[in-house]
């Protein structure tokens, strides 16, 4: 860790040229938290926006079940933490989870002295973990997911994450597939359990449905509408060639695009203007009018109105080897969903909205643009797709509970 330090700076420093928050708070990387020092505290660790996303649930139960407690949240990315301010404002205490260095380790975990620790999802590092077991402090990986390709990616390490993993108290595992590949991994089989997907528990953004509805109103109830969402550097150009395809069958469609990454907003909305596209953005429009053709979500939080208003969403991540995002937001809302070939990173979820009926893949990007139009000339198709989606969403859901029960026994030992 300390031979790799130098490197990850430099990656840190690359990306703050064109997102400055990397640029702020470097002293939380090296465990110096500008928050005050807590005892006693509740820890959840989130690295980035889909992880805060699926903890939401869990840490309004925490805070409900447990008001004087301390709860801590941390992220590594700072669009992570933009989302942790936008759900928990002041409620919370929030810090930067410092690089894997013991030092660092050690002054962070000396800050915020927590009585538990709660991993979300996927986040293995050696040095937190045995300075968790030194200092007795129980450590849980809850919605814990392991894709085909992580569970590559750590083999080669295999002594030292088993090493980490015999640390961990418990893990309450996503699927029995992601069950099967911790124990792969080297977990003590007598420490994992399936609790399913928190996500399923996720609360529909009050106000959306009918915040939705303002939007269709605004741009025209009757408009072919469709979004991307969460779209990552080699998707956004295929995404907006396939809009290009849509338009020739359906003049007045419109293309609403939201990127994962703030630093990419400024790039897809002058990508969209170089094809010609009539293009209004989030930020200088607040909604597209009639005459837009594209409208660009360059705004943090705010999906889940588009995702209302949309007649169809296509999940990105997934049309690249990045693994896939999140269909649940839009299944959520009934809105039927689209993905690419790639969505190992939520690979039960999504096989199981399209075996029920309530979600589509496409083969690559060529097919996009067709898949789309198909869709959006198809009313009937979408209806009982998005029907079928609220359906896959509200039968999963309880994760929330089972995992704070499991939190609970925890606390009481």
């Amino acid at each position: 860790m300390y031979l790799v330090t130098p490197f990850i700076m430099l990656r840190l420093l690359a990306r703050g040229v064109r997102y400055r928050d990397y640029h702020r708070r470097w002293r939380e990387r090296f465990g110096f938290p500008s928050a005050p020092a807590v005892s006693g505290s509740l820890w959840v660790h989130a690295v980035s926006v889909g992880e805060v996303n699926a903890a939401e649930p869990l840490i309004k139960a925490l805070r409900d079940s447990y008001p004087n407690a301390p709860l801590v949240v941390t992220t590594v990315t700072p669009t992570g933490s933009e989302r942790v301010r936008q759900l928990f404002g002041d409620s919370v205490v929030h810090v930067y989870l410092p690089y894997d260095l013991p030092f660092a380790v050690s002054r962070f975990l000396q800050r915020v002295r927590p009585r538990l620790a709660i991993i979300v999802e996927t986040e293995i590092w050696p040095n937190l973990y045995f300075a968790c077991r030194r200092r007795g402090i129980p450590l849980m990986i809850v919605n814990a997911r392991l894709s085909e390709r992580s569970l590559r990616g750590y083999k080669p390490m295999g002594g030292l994450v088993r090493s980490a993993l015999s640390c961990v108290c418990l893990i309450a595992a996503q699927s029995r597939t992601d069950a099967a590949r911790y124990h792969l991994l080297g977990a003590d089989p007598s420490t994992i359990l399936v609790s399913g997907n928190m996500k399923f528990d996720m609360p529909v953004a009050d106000g959306a449905v009918p915040a939705g509805e303002e939007l269709r109103q605004q741009w025209g109830r009757l408009r072919p509408v469709w979004i991307a969402g969460s779209t990552h550097e080699g998707e956004e150009m295929p995404v907006l060639e396939a809009h290009l395809e849509v338009l020739k069958r359906l003049p007045d469609a419109l293309l609403l695009i939201a990127p994962r990454h703030p630093e990419r907003f400024k790039m897809v909305e002058h990508s969209a203007r170089s094809l010609g596209f009539s293009v209004a953005t989030r930020s200088a429009d607040r909604v597209p009018s009639e005459s837009h053709q594209v409208f660009v979500i360059d705004a943090m939080g705010e999906l889940m109105p588009f995702y209302a208003a949309a007649d169809l969403a296509f999940v990105g991540g997934s049309l690249i080897p990045i693994g896939g995002h999140n269909v649940l937001e839009p299944a959520a809302l009934s809105t039927p969903v689209l993905v690419g070939p790639h969505t190992f990173n939520f690979e039960e979820i999504t096989l199981t909205l399209i075996r029920e009926g309530g979600g589509a893949r496409v083969k690559g990007k060529e097919d996009l643009g067709k898949e789309v139009l198909r869709l959006l000339l198809d009313t009937a198709r979408r209806e009982r797709m998005g029907a079928s989606a609220r359906v896959v969403f509200d039968s999963e859901r309880g994760a929330v509970r089972r995992v704070m029960g499991l939190i609970d026994k925890q606390l009481q030992e």
